[in-house]
C-alpha cells in the first residue's frame, strides 16, 4: 500500500490517484454511479481543484437527494450561487423532483375533468416513477449543456448525476413525442414520460450530441472497490458505449491506502477490497482509471472538499457523539415470530446485504421450528451455496432475466396485433425500465407468496417499490374502466396487492448502511412503500465499522463518523433498528446465526 498509486493486479499495472489539474480535460463533464459511490463528493473535489487553479467553473446537480447545501454550507438556487471561499466557483442546484411534479401538471391537466378518475389515477402514477425524474433532470441539464453562454462564460462545466442509456435510448425514438400515455397501454409501466415536451426536442438532440462528443464532454463513471459497485458499473459503460458514448473516465472511490498491519479489520477491509479489483469486469479493464483513497470523514465544508485529493486521509472528523439504543437481529425474529409474520420481504439498494440478510431470517425462524420458503433474484449470491434445503427450509432463485423475457414477449406479441413498427419501438424501449423489471419479476412474487399460509412463512429478498405496486393497481383499475388489456395482471398480482397491505401478514425489512447516500435513498423507499400503504417497521444498518474493535485511526475515525446516520435511522424508525458489524467475508450456512445474537 502505497501513496499515488495502487496495485489492480491481473495485468492492469498501477492505478494513479484522481488528479484532475495533472489530467487531460474536456468542458463538460457527467459523475455517474450509484447511490453512495460518492460521485458527489468527487465532483465538488474536482470542482473545487479546478477553480483553485484559476479555471472558471460551474458545478450543477441533477440528483434528487442532492446535498450541495450541506456540502458547501450556503443556500443554493437552480440560477447560480458564488461561492466566497472558492472565487471561481458557480453551483446551480437543481431540484428534479419538483420539475417532475411541474411537467407532470403539464401532461396531466389538460384531461382532468374530460377523462374518467381512474384513467387519471392510472396516468399519474405512470409519471411518479424515477423514469420520470430523470427526464425531468434532463429536461433541466439540457438548457446548461445547450447555452451558448454559459459555455463562453465558464472554462468547465461540472454535471453531478447523467442520464441512463435507457433515457437516452428513450430520447431518441420518435414514438416517444407523440401523446402516447392517452392512447395506449401496455400494461403497466413509465410510459408517456416525453409526450408534451415536443418543444424540447430540438435542444434534446443537440445535448445528446454534445454528451457523446470526445472533445467536449467526459463521463466520469464513479464506483467502489467492492463487487457490486463494479458490476454495477460496468452495466453503466457498456450502454453509454452502445449508445456512441465512448468518452468514459472511472474513478474508484475510497481505495484503501494506508491501514495499521497488525490490525485484522484493516487487514480484512484491504485483503476485500484488492480482490474485488483483481475479479474486476475484464469489460472494465481497458478503460482509463484513476481512484480516491478511503477518506476517515464525510465531505462535508470547504476544507473538507479540498482536502479529499490530497494525501491528508484523517483530518476532519467530527467530534464524538453517543449512539442511541440499537437492537439485535434476534429481536427482529423474535417479533416476526411473536407476531406471525407470513411475508417478509428484505429491500434496499443493491450492494447493502439484503440477500444475506433475508438468508439469516429464513435460518433464525428456522431455528424457532418455522417452515420457510427463501427466495431471491440475486444471482450473484445462488443461495443453495449459502444455505442448503432442509426439512423446515426451502429454497428457490427467481431468474429476472428469464421473467422479463417471457412478460416482454407477452407484451409484444399482444401489442403486435394493434400497433406499428414505431410504437413498437417505443414500446420495446419502455420494457426496459426498471419499474417493468419490478413488475416481471413481481408476477413471479407472487405465484410464491401464495405459498404463504399459517403453517409456513416466505421470505423474499428485494421488495417491489411503492411505485411499482401503485403501477399495478392504477392499471387494474385502468383496464376495469376501459375494459382492455395488453399486458395481463394474473389473478396472483390482484390477490397480492391487498394482502401485502395488510400490516398483520406482511413485514419489508428495510436494508441500509451507515453513510449518507444509503440512508437518504432507503428513506426515499419508505416515503415510497408509505404512497403504496406498506408496513416498513424494521430498518437493519448493515456493515458497520462501529462494532468492530478496529484500531486502525482511519477506520476508528470512520466508525465515528457512522453514528450521525445510524441515530437518523433509530429515529427514523422509531427505535427498531438493527445494527450488524461490518464481515470481512461473505457469511454463509450456520455462520448466519452469528448474525442474530
Amino acid at each position: 500500500m502505497i501513496a499515488g498509486a495502487v496495485n489492480m493486479e491481473k495485468g492492469t499495472g498501477l492505478m494513479q490517484a484522481y488528479k484532475p489539474s495533472h489530467i487531460e480535460l474536456t468542458k463538460y463533464f457527467f459523475f455517474t454511479g450509484k447511490g453512495g459511490v460518492g460521485k458527489t463528493s468527487a465532483a465538488c473535489a474536482t470542482a473545487v481543484e479546478l477553480a483553485d487553479a484559476g479555471r472558471t467553473v460551474m458545478l450543477i446537480s441533477t440528483d434528487p437527494a442532492s446535498n450541495l447545501q450541506d456540502v458547501f454550507g450556503v443556500e443554493l438556487d437552480n440560477k447560480g450561487t458564488s461561492i466566497p471561499e472558492v472565487p471561481h466557483l458557480t453551483i446551480v442546484n437543481l431540484d428534479p423532483v419538483e420539475a417532475a411534479r411541474e411537467y407532470k401538471e403539464t401532461v396531466i391537466g389538460p384531461y382532468k375533468g374530460v377523462l374518467p378518475d381512474t384513467v387519471i389515477a392510472n396516468m399519474e402514477e405512470q409519471l411518479s416513477g424515477s423514469c420520470t425524474v430523470e427526464i425531468a433532470a434532463f429536461n433541466e441539464f439540457s438548457h446548461f449543456l445547450t447555452d451558448e453562454n454559459i459555455k463562453d462564460k465558464y472554462d468547465h462545466v461540472i454535471f453531478d448525476t447523467a442520464p441512463t442509456g435507457h433515457t437516452l435510448r428513450m430520447l431518441q425514438l420518435p414514438s416517444a413525442w407523440s401523446n402516447f400515455i392517452s392512447e395506449n397501454t401496455h400494461g403497466a409501466s413509465c410510459l408517456g414520460q416525453l409526450s408534451g415536451l415536443e418543444d424540447n426536442k430540438q435542444m434534446y438532440k443537440s445535448a445528446v450530441g454534445t454528451l457523446a462528443n470526445s472533445s467536449l464532454t467526459t463521463v466520469m463513471l464513479v464506483t467502489r472497490p467492492e463487487k457490486t459497485p463494479l458490476l454495477e458499473v460496468e452495466r453503466a459503460s457498456k450502454e453509454l458505449k452502445a449508445l456512441g458514448v465512448n468518452n468514459q473516465t472511472m474513478i474508484i472511490n475510497g481505495v484503501m491506502e494506508i491501514d495499521t498491519p497488525n490490525d485484522d479489520i484493516a487487514l480484512s477491509m484491504y485483503n476485500k477490497q484488492q480482490q474485488a479489483l483483481h475479479d474486476m469486469p475484464e469489460y472494465l479493464r481497458n478503460t482509463k482509471t484513476y481512484y480516491i483513497p478511503l477518506r476517515a470523514y464525510n465531505v462535508y465544508g470547504i476544507n473538507n472538499i479540498r482536502k479529499m485529493l490530497t494525501d491528508n486521509y484523517l483530518d476532519g472528523n467530527e467530534p464524538n457523539s453517543k449512539m442511541k439504543n440499537v437492537l439485535s437481529l434476534g429481536t427482529l425474529i423474535e417479533d416476526m415470530y411473536r407476531t406471525r409474520k407470513k411475508v417478509i420481504f428484505t429491500m434496499g439498494k443493491g450492494g447493502v446485504g439484503k440477500t444475506t440478510l433475508a438468508a439469516a431470517i429464513a435460518v433464525g425462524l428456522v431455528e424457532k421450528g418455522v417452515n420457510v420458503h427463501l427466495t431471491t433474484t440475486d444471482p450473484a449470491h445462488h443461495l443453495k451455496f449459502m444455505l442448503s434445503d432442509s426439512k423446515k427450509l426451502k429454497i428457490s432463485h427467481i431468474d429476472e432475466t428469464k421473467e422479463l423475457e417471457k412478460y416482454k414477449e407477452e407484451v409484444l406479441t399482444k401489442a403486435r396485433e394493434s400497433m406499428g413498427d414505431a410504437d413498437l419501438a417505443y414500446i420495446e424501449e419502455d420494457l426496459r425500465s426498471p419499474c417493468t423489471q419490478e413488475i416481471a419479476v413481481f408476477r413471479a412474487f407472487a405465484e410464491i407468496v401464495e405459498q404463504a399460509t399459517d403453517n409456513q412463512v416466505v421470505v423474499i429478498d428485494t421488495a417491489p417499490t411503492g411505485h411499482t405496486l401503485l403501477l399495478l393497481d392504477a392499471t387494474q383499475s385502468y383496464h376495469k374502466e376501459i375494459q382492455k388489456s395488453q399486458g395481463d395482471i394474473p389473478e396472483s398480482v390482484k390477490k397480492l396487492l391487498p394482502r401485502l397491505r395488510n400490516a398483520a401478514e406482511t413485514e419489508v425489512v428495510i436494508v441500509t448502511l451507515p453513510e449518507a447516500t444509503p440512508v437518504h435513498e432507503a428513506m426515499r423507499l419508505t416515503e415510497d412503500l408509505a404512497r403504496a400503504g406498506i408496513n416498513s417497521k424494521w430498518w437493519v444498518v448493515n456493515s458497520s465499522l462501529y462494532l468492530t474493535n478496529t484500531t486502525s485511526p482511519l477506520l476508528k475515525a470512520k466508525a465515528e463518523s457512522e453514528v450521525e446516520w445510524i441515530n437518523k435511522v433509530v429515529e427514523i424508525s422509531q427505535g427498531n433498528t438493527v445494527l450488524i458489524k461490518w464481515h470481512g467475508k461473505e457469511i454463509q450456512g450456520k455462520e448466519l446465526l452469528g448474525l442474530i445474537e
